[in-house]
Protein backbone atom coordinates (compact mmCIF):
# COMPACT_ATOMS: atom_id res chain seq x y z
CA UNK A 1 0.00 0.00 0.00
CA UNK A 2 1.32 3.90 -0.59
CA UNK A 3 2.20 5.49 2.42
CA UNK A 4 -0.52 8.35 0.73
CA UNK A 5 -3.29 8.08 -0.81
CA UNK A 6 -5.70 10.60 -2.00
CA UNK A 7 -9.64 9.04 -3.84
CA UNK A 8 -11.40 12.08 -4.70
CA UNK A 9 -15.39 12.05 -7.12
CA UNK A 10 -18.73 11.63 -6.46
CA UNK A 11 -18.83 8.10 -5.73
CA UNK A 12 -19.50 7.56 -1.74
CA UNK A 13 -20.24 4.08 -2.65
CA UNK A 14 -16.72 3.31 -4.34
CA UNK A 15 -15.04 5.58 -0.84
CA UNK A 16 -16.43 2.96 1.29
CA UNK A 17 -15.45 0.36 -0.60
CA UNK A 18 -11.88 1.76 -1.46
CA UNK A 19 -11.58 2.04 2.76
CA UNK A 20 -13.13 -1.50 3.36
CA UNK A 21 -10.65 -2.94 0.46
CA UNK A 22 -7.62 -1.33 2.37
CA UNK A 23 -8.56 -2.14 5.89
CA UNK A 24 -8.94 -5.69 4.81
CA UNK A 25 -5.55 -5.59 3.01
CA UNK A 26 -4.05 -4.20 5.84
CA UNK A 27 -5.27 -5.96 8.58
CA UNK A 28 -6.53 -9.13 7.53
CA UNK A 29 -7.25 -10.25 11.24
CA UNK A 30 -10.35 -8.61 12.07
CA UNK A 31 -9.10 -8.15 15.65
CA UNK A 32 -6.27 -5.83 14.74
CA UNK A 33 -8.25 -3.16 13.43
CA UNK A 34 -9.13 -1.65 16.50
CA UNK A 35 -5.67 -0.57 17.48
CA UNK A 36 -4.43 -0.36 14.01
CA UNK A 37 -7.08 1.95 12.12
CA UNK A 38 -8.09 5.26 13.02
CA UNK A 39 -10.69 7.60 10.99
CA UNK A 40 -10.99 11.22 10.76
CA UNK A 41 -13.57 13.69 9.67
CA UNK A 42 -11.92 16.37 7.49
CA UNK A 43 -14.65 18.85 8.56
CA UNK A 44 -13.78 18.31 12.53
CA UNK A 45 -9.78 17.39 12.52
CA UNK A 46 -6.65 19.52 11.66
CA UNK A 47 -4.60 18.53 9.63
CA UNK A 48 -1.69 18.34 12.47
CA UNK A 49 -4.08 15.60 14.27
CA UNK A 50 -4.22 13.89 11.24
CA UNK A 51 -0.76 14.26 10.32
CA UNK A 52 0.26 13.53 14.87
CA UNK A 53 -1.85 10.12 13.95
CA UNK A 54 -0.07 9.23 10.76
CA UNK A 55 3.64 9.42 12.61
CA UNK A 56 2.53 7.51 15.07
CA UNK A 57 4.24 4.15 15.25
CA UNK A 58 2.00 0.83 15.03
CA UNK A 59 0.84 -1.07 18.08
CA UNK A 60 0.19 -4.75 17.57
CA UNK A 61 0.31 -4.31 13.65
CA UNK A 62 2.73 -4.36 11.24
CA UNK A 63 0.89 -0.82 9.87
CA UNK A 64 -1.21 1.72 10.40
CA UNK A 65 -4.27 3.05 8.52
CA UNK A 66 -5.18 6.83 9.21
CA UNK A 67 -7.70 7.00 6.58
CA UNK A 68 -9.74 10.73 6.20
CA UNK A 69 -13.18 11.02 5.61
CA UNK A 70 -14.95 14.27 3.40
CA UNK A 71 -11.16 15.15 3.07
CA UNK A 72 -11.93 18.28 0.84
CA UNK A 73 -13.01 20.19 4.21
CA UNK A 74 -9.72 20.26 5.40
CA UNK A 75 -8.69 24.20 5.92
CA UNK A 76 -6.51 25.60 3.18
CA UNK A 77 -4.19 27.27 5.76
CA UNK A 78 -2.52 23.58 6.39
CA UNK A 79 -1.76 22.68 3.53
CA UNK A 80 1.60 23.47 3.79
CA UNK A 81 1.86 20.69 6.92
CA UNK A 82 -0.06 17.69 4.73
CA UNK A 83 2.30 18.56 1.81
CA UNK A 84 5.87 18.19 3.93
CA UNK A 85 4.28 15.23 5.45
CA UNK A 86 3.28 13.63 2.17
CA UNK A 87 7.03 14.44 1.12
CA UNK A 88 8.41 12.31 3.76
CA UNK A 89 5.57 10.16 4.95
CA UNK A 90 5.89 7.76 7.39
CA UNK A 91 6.97 4.37 6.04
CA UNK A 92 4.74 2.51 8.77
CA UNK A 93 1.44 4.36 8.16
CA UNK A 94 -0.69 4.51 5.44
CA UNK A 95 -2.61 7.90 5.23
CA UNK A 96 -6.09 7.41 2.86
CA UNK A 97 -7.78 11.11 2.54
CA UNK A 98 -11.31 10.46 0.52
CA UNK A 99 -13.02 13.28 -0.53
CA UNK A 100 -17.17 12.38 -2.47
CA UNK A 101 -16.94 15.83 -4.05
CA UNK A 102 -14.09 16.42 -7.06
CA UNK A 103 -10.95 18.14 -6.61
CA UNK A 104 -10.47 18.89 -9.73
CA UNK A 105 -11.51 22.56 -11.55
CA UNK A 106 -14.53 22.08 -13.16
CA UNK A 107 -17.99 22.88 -13.85
CA UNK A 108 -18.37 22.65 -9.63
CA UNK A 109 -15.38 24.31 -9.19
CA UNK A 110 -13.42 27.12 -10.91
CA UNK A 111 -9.74 26.44 -9.47
CA UNK A 112 -8.26 22.64 -8.04
CA UNK A 113 -8.55 22.21 -4.55
CA UNK A 114 -5.66 22.66 -2.40
CA UNK A 115 -5.06 18.60 -1.46
CA UNK A 116 -3.88 18.05 -5.36
CA UNK A 117 -1.12 20.23 -5.11
CA UNK A 118 -0.33 18.81 -1.31
CA UNK A 119 -0.50 15.11 -2.07
CA UNK A 120 1.65 13.66 -5.17
CA UNK A 121 0.00 13.33 -8.37
CA UNK A 122 0.87 9.44 -8.71
CA UNK A 123 -1.03 9.26 -5.52
CA UNK A 124 -4.30 10.79 -6.27
CA UNK A 125 -7.08 8.98 -8.69
CA UNK A 126 -9.65 10.57 -9.31
CA UNK A 127 -12.99 8.36 -9.51
CA UNK A 128 -14.39 7.36 -12.71
CA UNK A 129 -18.10 8.57 -13.23
CA UNK A 130 -20.08 5.84 -14.33
CA UNK A 131 -23.72 6.08 -15.96
CA UNK A 132 -25.87 4.00 -18.25
CA UNK A 133 -24.65 0.54 -19.38
CA UNK A 134 -21.27 1.03 -17.07
CA UNK A 135 -23.54 1.91 -14.39
CA UNK A 136 -25.64 -0.96 -14.82
CA UNK A 137 -22.39 -3.57 -15.00
CA UNK A 138 -20.88 -2.14 -11.65
CA UNK A 139 -24.36 -2.61 -9.82
CA UNK A 140 -24.86 -6.10 -11.29
CA UNK A 141 -20.94 -7.11 -10.39
CA UNK A 142 -21.13 -5.05 -6.64
CA UNK A 143 -23.71 -7.07 -6.05
CA UNK A 144 -22.20 -10.67 -6.40
CA UNK A 145 -19.98 -9.45 -4.18
CA UNK A 146 -22.71 -9.98 -1.80
CA UNK A 147 -23.59 -13.23 -3.00
CA UNK A 148 -26.48 -11.56 -4.94
CA UNK A 149 -26.94 -11.99 -8.82
CA UNK A 150 -29.04 -9.45 -10.14
CA UNK A 151 -30.56 -9.86 -14.11
CA UNK A 152 -29.75 -7.42 -16.76
CA UNK A 153 -33.13 -6.16 -16.85
CA UNK A 154 -33.72 -5.63 -13.24
CA UNK A 155 -29.98 -3.82 -13.13
CA UNK A 156 -31.51 -1.48 -15.97
CA UNK A 157 -34.88 -0.79 -14.06
CA UNK A 158 -33.26 0.13 -10.97
CA UNK A 159 -30.84 2.40 -12.93
CA UNK A 160 -34.07 3.92 -14.63
CA UNK A 161 -36.04 4.34 -11.62
CA UNK A 162 -33.60 5.16 -8.52
CA UNK A 163 -30.78 7.40 -10.43
CA UNK A 164 -26.82 6.71 -10.67
CA UNK A 165 -26.55 6.78 -7.12
CA UNK A 166 -24.40 3.86 -6.46
CA UNK A 167 -25.08 3.92 -2.56
CA UNK A 168 -28.87 4.24 -3.28
CA UNK A 169 -28.93 1.53 -5.93
CA UNK A 170 -26.75 -0.74 -3.85
CA UNK A 171 -29.06 0.15 -1.10
CA UNK A 172 -32.49 -0.65 -3.33
CA UNK A 173 -30.52 -3.92 -4.24
CA UNK A 174 -30.57 -4.97 -0.57
CA UNK A 175 -34.04 -4.28 0.30
CA UNK A 176 -35.12 -6.25 -2.92
CA UNK A 177 -33.40 -9.31 -1.29
CA UNK A 178 -34.47 -8.86 1.95
CA UNK A 179 -38.26 -8.67 0.69
CA UNK A 180 -37.37 -11.47 -1.05
CA UNK A 181 -36.94 -13.61 2.18
CA UNK A 182 -33.71 -16.01 3.05
CA UNK A 183 -33.68 -17.47 -0.52
CA UNK A 184 -33.74 -14.37 -2.24
CA UNK A 185 -30.53 -14.06 -3.77
CA UNK A 186 -31.23 -13.29 -7.30
CA UNK A 187 -33.42 -10.43 -8.00
CA UNK A 188 -35.09 -10.07 -11.30
CA UNK A 189 -37.66 -7.70 -12.25
CA UNK A 190 -40.31 -8.94 -10.46
CA UNK A 191 -38.58 -8.55 -7.08
CA UNK A 192 -37.24 -4.46 -8.22
CA UNK A 193 -40.80 -3.97 -9.02
CA UNK A 194 -42.65 -5.22 -6.12
CA UNK A 195 -39.99 -2.98 -3.57
CA UNK A 196 -38.34 -0.33 -5.57
CA UNK A 197 -41.48 0.43 -7.97
CA UNK A 198 -44.28 0.07 -5.24
CA UNK A 199 -42.46 2.29 -3.26
CA UNK A 200 -41.95 5.11 -6.59
CA UNK A 201 -45.70 5.02 -7.39
CA UNK A 202 -46.95 5.61 -3.73
CA UNK A 203 -44.66 8.73 -3.22
CA UNK A 204 -45.87 9.92 -7.17
CA UNK A 205 -49.42 9.33 -5.91
CA UNK A 206 -48.97 11.23 -2.58
CA UNK A 207 -48.11 14.20 -4.48
CA UNK A 208 -50.69 15.00 -6.50
CA UNK A 209 -52.76 13.81 -3.92
CA UNK A 210 -51.59 16.45 -1.43
CA UNK A 211 -51.68 18.64 -4.19
CA UNK A 212 -55.21 18.01 -4.82
CA UNK A 213 -55.76 18.64 -0.99
CA UNK A 214 -54.37 21.87 -1.29
CA UNK A 215 -51.96 20.57 1.25
CA UNK A 216 -48.76 22.88 0.65
CA UNK A 217 -46.38 21.21 3.58
CA UNK A 218 -47.14 17.58 2.36
CA UNK A 219 -46.94 18.60 -0.96
CA UNK A 220 -43.22 20.44 -0.44
CA UNK A 221 -42.10 17.50 1.56
CA UNK A 222 -43.15 14.92 -0.78
CA UNK A 223 -41.42 17.21 -3.75
CA UNK A 224 -38.23 17.21 -1.84
CA UNK A 225 -37.78 14.03 -1.86
CA UNK A 226 -39.23 12.53 -5.10
CA UNK A 227 -36.65 15.07 -6.90
CA UNK A 228 -33.77 12.81 -5.02
CA UNK A 229 -34.45 9.91 -7.57
CA UNK A 230 -37.15 11.44 -9.91
CA UNK A 231 -36.78 13.54 -13.09
CA UNK A 232 -38.54 16.80 -12.86
CA UNK A 233 -39.43 16.93 -16.25
CA UNK A 234 -41.67 13.47 -15.23
CA UNK A 235 -43.13 14.78 -12.02
CA UNK A 236 -44.20 18.74 -13.93
CA UNK A 237 -45.79 16.11 -16.67
CA UNK A 238 -48.43 14.24 -13.95
CA UNK A 239 -48.95 17.78 -12.51
CA UNK A 240 -49.80 19.24 -15.88
CA UNK A 241 -51.61 16.65 -16.21
CA UNK A 242 -54.12 16.44 -13.43
CA UNK A 243 -54.12 19.87 -13.67
CA UNK A 244 -55.16 19.25 -17.17
CA UNK A 245 -57.93 16.67 -15.93
CA UNK A 246 -59.54 19.22 -13.53
CA UNK A 247 -59.66 22.13 -15.49
CA UNK A 248 -61.26 19.64 -18.64
CA UNK A 249 -63.82 18.06 -16.04
CA UNK A 250 -64.75 21.52 -14.59
CA UNK A 251 -64.93 22.62 -18.74
CA UNK A 252 -67.20 19.92 -19.34
CA UNK A 253 -69.65 19.95 -15.84
CA UNK A 254 -69.97 24.21 -17.04
CA UNK A 255 -71.67 22.27 -20.31
CA UNK A 256 -73.80 19.98 -18.00
CA UNK A 257 -72.14 17.01 -19.31
CA UNK A 258 -72.65 13.53 -16.59
CA UNK A 259 -69.93 11.68 -14.52
CA UNK A 260 -70.27 8.90 -17.06
CA UNK A 261 -69.81 11.00 -20.12
CA UNK A 262 -66.94 12.97 -19.01
CA UNK A 263 -65.49 9.97 -18.13
CA UNK A 264 -66.35 8.26 -21.06
CA UNK A 265 -64.23 11.49 -22.78
CA UNK A 266 -61.12 11.77 -21.01
CA UNK A 267 -60.74 8.04 -20.99
CA UNK A 268 -60.73 8.25 -16.97
CA UNK A 269 -62.40 6.10 -14.37
CA UNK A 270 -65.74 7.56 -13.03
CA UNK A 271 -64.60 7.35 -9.32
CA UNK A 272 -61.63 9.20 -10.44
CA UNK A 273 -63.99 11.96 -12.36
CA UNK A 274 -65.96 12.42 -9.38
CA UNK A 275 -63.22 12.34 -6.74
CA UNK A 276 -61.00 15.21 -8.90
CA UNK A 277 -64.69 16.97 -9.79
CA UNK A 278 -65.26 17.48 -5.77
CA UNK A 279 -62.02 19.13 -5.56
CA UNK A 280 -61.47 21.51 -8.60
CA UNK A 281 -65.36 22.79 -7.88
CA UNK A 282 -63.76 24.79 -5.00
CA UNK A 283 -61.89 26.80 -7.53
CA UNK A 284 -63.31 28.87 -10.66
CA UNK A 285 -62.85 27.66 -14.06
CA UNK A 286 -60.52 30.94 -14.60
CA UNK A 287 -58.39 29.55 -11.59
CA UNK A 288 -58.22 26.20 -12.94
CA UNK A 289 -56.89 27.64 -16.45
CA UNK A 290 -54.34 30.61 -14.64
CA UNK A 291 -52.93 26.79 -12.92
CA UNK A 292 -52.07 24.85 -16.30
CA UNK A 293 -50.81 27.96 -17.78
CA UNK A 294 -48.55 28.10 -14.82
CA UNK A 295 -47.81 24.33 -15.60
CA UNK A 296 -47.01 25.19 -18.60
CA UNK A 297 -44.45 28.65 -18.22
CA UNK A 298 -42.54 25.95 -15.80
CA UNK A 299 -42.55 23.39 -18.18
CA UNK A 300 -40.85 26.14 -20.54
CA UNK A 301 -38.20 27.22 -18.04
CA UNK A 302 -37.07 24.34 -17.17
CA UNK A 303 -36.20 23.53 -21.15
CA UNK A 304 -34.50 26.60 -21.29
CA UNK A 305 -32.28 25.78 -18.51
CA UNK A 306 -33.83 27.13 -15.12
CA UNK A 307 -32.87 25.60 -11.84
CA UNK A 308 -35.20 22.20 -11.53
CA UNK A 309 -35.97 22.49 -7.83
CA UNK A 310 -36.73 26.00 -7.68
CA UNK A 311 -38.92 25.86 -10.31
CA UNK A 312 -40.76 22.85 -9.06
CA UNK A 313 -41.00 24.11 -5.68
CA UNK A 314 -42.88 27.43 -6.49
CA UNK A 315 -44.83 25.63 -9.14
CA UNK A 316 -46.10 23.12 -6.06
CA UNK A 317 -46.67 25.87 -3.67
CA UNK A 318 -48.50 27.62 -6.43
CA UNK A 319 -51.10 24.66 -6.92
CA UNK A 320 -51.60 24.45 -3.48
CA UNK A 321 -52.65 28.26 -2.78
CA UNK A 322 -56.01 29.07 -1.78
CA UNK A 323 -56.91 31.00 -5.42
Amino acid sequence: MPPVALLHGPDVQLLDDALAAVTRRLFPDPGTRATGREVFDGEEASVDAIVQAAQTLPFMTATRLVAVRRAWALPPRDAAGLAAYARAPNPTSCLLLLSETSLAAGRERRTEHWLLGAVPAAATVALPAREGRTLEGWLRQRAAAEGLTVSEEAARLLVEWVGDDPARLLGEVRKASLAGGPEGRTLGVREVTAVVGEQRLAGVFDLTRAVGRRDAGAALRTLDRLLATEEPMRLLALLTGETRTAWSIAALRARGQSTEQIARALRRPPAVVEAVGRAAAALPAAALARRLRRCWEVEDRLKSGGEARAEMTALVADLCAER
